[in-house]
């Protein structure tokens, strides 16, 4: 079993779930512990069950209940030297049995997941996604980033899965009600990825044995599920791709089904 779900996914809050078979953890913690708890009893699966929180960033939308689920449920949080820095409201809620450190681009362990956290372009402290691998399968998480590295591109090769951000469309931007400060930084290099970069990436990844993706991290007020999922067809050749390819949206207030990452049997094109 080695099975993923996004519980949300948006610039008001993420997080994700990930378990095998003797292991459940969370990617951030990003809205508040009750409807966190409340979306995992969705799915069937327990808060005391969790036995970690990996965290990819500081920003409030990634970390708001972090600290208060990790008080409450006992449980280890996992994040490198500069995040938690960058976070000591949250830091301080925590047991300092349960403050876990880790760095960029060196593997660590959490029950029999093996963990790569790799490093991003965001404006953050130091930011990163995170390949996660079981039984020979890799999935790989990278929302907030500005743009694609070829360091960035290079760690999510040979992922099965991959969670990736499709947060706009550049007129959509453009036209958009946000101040203009806001919209440089959003369509900055170390801001977030728009629609057709998430296709393109995606395009180079299917020959790189990449079987399934979610699209996820999306504007509310600069994009809509189904043009993100249009954009990103766009840019892919599927005439050339004999394998299967799965394409999901996330919404961002509920989770998504559990996707099987070691399984795939049918192409199926679901938001």
């Amino acid at each position: 079993m080695f099975n993923f779900c996004s519980l949300f996914s948006g610039s008001s809050g993420n997080c994700f779930f990930v378990e095998s078979d003797n292991t459940k953890i969370l990617i951030d913690c990003g809205e508040s512990a009750k409807k966190i708890v409340n979306s995992l009893l969705s799915i069937n699966v327990r808060i005391e069950d969790i036995n970690a929180i990996i965290v990819t960033h500081e920003h409030v939308d990634h970390v708001r209940g972090l600290g208060t689920i990790s008080k409450k449920y006992d449980i280890p949080v996992f994040a490198n030297y500069e995040t938690w820095d960058a976070i000591p409201s949250q830091k301080d809620k925590i047991m300092s049995n349960n403050i876990c450190y880790f760095n960029c681009n060196k593997k660590f362990k959490i029950k029999d997941l093996e963990i790569l956290p790799f490093s991003t372009p965001h404006d953050a402290a130091n930011p990163c996604g995170f390949n996660i691998t079981f039984n020979k399968k890799k999935l790989s998480i990278a929302t907030d980033i500005g743009h694609i590295t070829p360091e960035l591109l290079t760690n999510l090769e040979n992922s099965t899965f991959i969670m990736i951000e499709s947060n706009y469309d550049p007129e959509i931007l453009k036209y958009s009600s946000y101040p203009y400060p806001l919209k440089q930084r959003i369509a900055g290099p170390y801001g977030h990825l728009p629609n057709q970069a998430a296709g393109q990436t995606i395009s180079h990844l299917l020959n790189k044995g990449l079987k399934s993706v979610m699209l996820g991290h999306l504007s509310k007020e600069n994009n809509f599920p189904e043009l993100a999922y249009q954009t990103v067809l766009d840019e892919i050749d599927l005439s050339n791709n004999k394998m299967n390819f799965e394409l999901f949206v996330a919404n961002r207030s509920f989770p998504s089904q559990l996707i099987n990452i070691i399984w795939f049997i049918y192409i199926i094109h679901f938001f």
